[in-house]
């Protein structure tokens, strides 16, 4: 049996992810519940609650969204349906009708998508479902909340009476009004209303001659309320009409709640039931948030959290912008119990309570933010201690309280039992504490639990890799900066950089040398060489990362190279096809021409109809016969081939006529050389070189060796000697 104690559940925070997921939830009942989410204490029930939760989580990414589950609470209503002849207001009623509306919903979308949500239509599949409930309450109340007029034959008359009623109340105020306004009785407002009813603002002057009941002044007594003597007869007739309205509307909301009395199981499982789904749905929409998914729940001892998120750190970095790191850490029977070792404020505690609250969520029904190879076992007990812990009320101090924490931890650990402590051995002399912890330590080892514990103590470090299914780890710390990488490495211990920090701080480095000589010298020479192995393992995963980029990188260049050269290929395949295609047809075109030659030769018509016979059934056989969609499909591809042709054709053209626009403008730019008698020249659009022996007005006399030529200076261009 599975059971969490309450204080794992401080330690690890567990409330916080519970109020931000009941801070989620649509109703006031669900966010109550959201608030009591314990661990399960049985496997099945865990199992269920989170293929819920996952199902609830698909449907954010499909088109079948969950439909609205949404009510008001009907608890108040349920306690008066279990009074014998107490009545509902309608109110009530409506709110039990949206209630079972929206259930008779759910159940009929779960029903139809049970493939989609197999375990939330199980849930569904228990519950009856029922139109009765809804068909009694829409008899007799209106979409608006209130009781419609045909709800009773007497409500109808009655309503019926009091809209006459009505009229002539208002008939008769209005001639009353008239003939008053006419006389000048009336104040300028003419009229108002006191105790709902209509009344004539009078003078005060005139009030003794207006006929009627007063019912009112103003504060200042310059005006008389009065209600006409004729309205007044009406008035109380009214009264007595809606006095029976009231007395017919009890009548039928005590019918109408002894209709309903039998449902009232049925009205408290459709509370739990969409209490419940609102609860499901904050845990998917939570886990939506921090990336959670549903790891693979294995029977063997194992966990691998393979690049873990600490889901309240993360959710706090993400509203502040800032990076999460997130951790991978292993348990297997092999490697049981972890020593992480190094600095204050390089994450050690968060990655021990990264393990904690996923370990814990996932029992829970919650998704929790890992890898999706990520798998893990499941645990009976999670032991922990965290933070200082002094008990005020029972006297203790720190170092008490842990060692009865302690005392707790060697009663129900097993191998059963994940353990988490933090700051293993403070709170007492360092020697007699660490030997202590060291033989706790051993303990937990001998009972095969999977554990964490962070420390400073070098006897525990060295105990961590003395055994065989014990491992250290330390967090990466850069080596000049001394900053934090909030990165844990398994398989090696870390140094707490005690004196590397001091003097980063500005201690004096005198005072780091007096304390260095206050401890012994083999201590001293194991924590710097700690320190050192700790750089290089950073050093080398600082080159590992870089290498990993460039590595990615480089593959994503390659595959960039294969899809632009598989594009390529795929182009030139078809362009050949085309070029087939068309020499083809040039082949044909040049056979008709010399069939044709022939026939004008000859005028042989046998011949003619042989020959081009012959040509078709040659070229048929080399046709695949295609159905229409192939045909037009075929004529599609061809069209595109051609356009892309004519479209390169065409750039082709404009990148020459550019390079021809470009060459003659350089020609035109390129300075002029002033040539002479004796320079080596030749004609622009020839390529024979000759010597100009004579140049007369615009024209030179070039000596080509076998012959002279006259020709324009213009035409010449000079040719640089060899």
């Amino acid at each position: 049996m599975i059971s969490i104690h309450e204080k794992t559940l401080q330690d690890l925070q567990f409330s916080t992810v519970l109020e931000t997921i009941s801070a989620m939830c649509n109703t006031d009942i669900g966010k109550e519940k959201a608030l009591e989410i314990t661990p399960y204490r049985e496997e099945e029930l865990m199992m269920v609650a989170l293929h819920q939760t996952s199902e609830y989580v698909s449907s954010f990414q499909n088109n079948n969204a969950i439909p609205n589950h949404g009510f008001d609470a009907i608890s108040h209503e349920i306690k008066f349906l279990a009074i014998e002849d107490s009545f509902l207001e309608v109110g009530s009623f409506k709110k039990i009708a949206t209630l079972s509306e929206n259930t008779n919903v759910l159940l009929q979308y779960f029903k139809k998508f049970e493939d989609y949500y197999p375990n939330l239509y199980a849930k569904s599949s228990q519950i009856e479902l029922t139109k009765a409930i809804i068909k009694a309450i829409d008899e007799i109340v209106d979409k608006y909340g209130e009781i419609k007029d045909n709800a009773s034959p007497a409500l109808l008359e009655i309503r019926k009476g009091m809209n006459l009623v009505r009229g002539k109340v208002n008939q008769s105020f209005g001639m009353a009004l008239n003939q008053y306004h006419g006389l000048g009785y009336l104040d300028d407002i003419k009229e108002s209303f006191v105790n709902n009813r209509r009344v004539l603002a009078v003078l005060a002057m005139y009030r003794r001659k207006v006929k009627g009941s007063i019912l009112g002044s103003s504060k200042t007594g310059s005006i008389a309320f009065v209600e006409p003597e004729a309205t007044l007869k009406y008035s109380r007739e009214l009264s007595n009409l809606e006095y029976e309205e009231k007395e017919e509307i009890t009548r039928i909301l005590k019918y109408l709640t002894d209709v309903i009395r039998p449902y009232l199981p049925l009205l408290i499982q459709y509370q739990e039931f969409l209490s419940d789904i609102d609860v499901i749905a904050a845990k998917a929409k939570y886990a939506n948030r921090i990336n959670g998914i549903l790891p693979t729940i294995t029977k063997e001892r194992r966990v691998y959290f393979r690049e873990a998120f600490h889901p309240i750190l993360y959710l706090n970095n993400k509203a502040k912008k800032e990076v999460t790191y997130p951790q991978t850490i292993e348990f297997t029977n092999e490697s049981r119990i972890i020593v992480i070792s190094g600095p204050n404020a390089g994450g050690k505690t968060i990655s021990l309570k990264t393990v904690g609250l996923l370990q814990l969520m996932l029992q829970s029904g919650m998704l929790i933010p890992v890898h999706e190879r990520s798998e893990t076992c499941l645990f009976d007990r999670i032991l922990t201690d965290i933070g200082d812990n002094q008990s005020i009320e029972n006297h203790l101090s720190t170092y008490s309280y842990r060692l009865k924490n302690m005392n707790n931890f060697l009663k129900k650990c097993n191998a059963r039992t994940l353990f988490l402590i933090d700051e293993f051995g403070t709170g007492s002399d360092p020697e007699l504490g660490g030997a202590l912890a060291e033989t706790f330590l051993e303990e937990f080892y001998a009972r095969e639990a999977f554990g964490i514990i962070t420390t400073h103590y070098s006897n525990l470090k060295i105990l961590a890799n003395e055994l065989p299914f014990a491992t250290n780890a330390n967090m990466l710390f850069d080596e000049k900066s001394l900053e934090p990488m909030y990165k844990l490495v398994l398989g090696q211990a870390g140094s707490s950089f005690t004196f590397e920090v001091a003097q980063k701080n500005g201690i004096p480095f005198g005072l780091i040398n007096r304390a260095k000589k206050k401890i012994e010298g083999g201590k001293v020479r194991f924590d710097k060489t700690i320190a050192t192995l700790q750089k290089e393992r950073s050093k080398m995963e600082k080159t590992s990362q870089t290498l990993k980029e460039e590595e990615s990188k480089a593959r994503e260049e390659s595959k960039k190279m294969e899809s632009i050269n598989l594009k390529i290929q795929d182009k030139l395949e078809r362009y050949q096809e085309l070029y087939d295609a068309n020499q083809r047809l040039i082949y044909m075109g040049q056979k008709i021409d010399d069939i044709s030659e022939k026939y004008f030769n000859n005028k042989n018509k046998k011949d003619l109809i042989g020959e081009f016979l012959k040509m078709v059934e040659i070229e048929n056989s080399k046709r695949k016969k295609l159905t229409v969609k192939e045909v037009k499909v075929k004529k599609e591809i061809e069209k595109v081939i051609i356009e892309e042709v004519k479209a390169k054709v065409e750039e082709i053209r404009e990148v020459k006529k550019e390079k021809k626009i470009k060459a003659k403008t350089e020609e035109e730019n390129k300075p002029k050389v002033i040539l002479k008698v004796g320079d080596r020249v030749r004609m622009k659009e020839g390529k024979a070189v000759g010597t100009i022996d004579t140049i007369e007005k615009n024209k030179a006399t070039v000596n080509y060796g076998i012959f002279t030529s006259k020709v324009s200076l213009d035409e010449l261009e000079f040719v640089q000697a060899k």
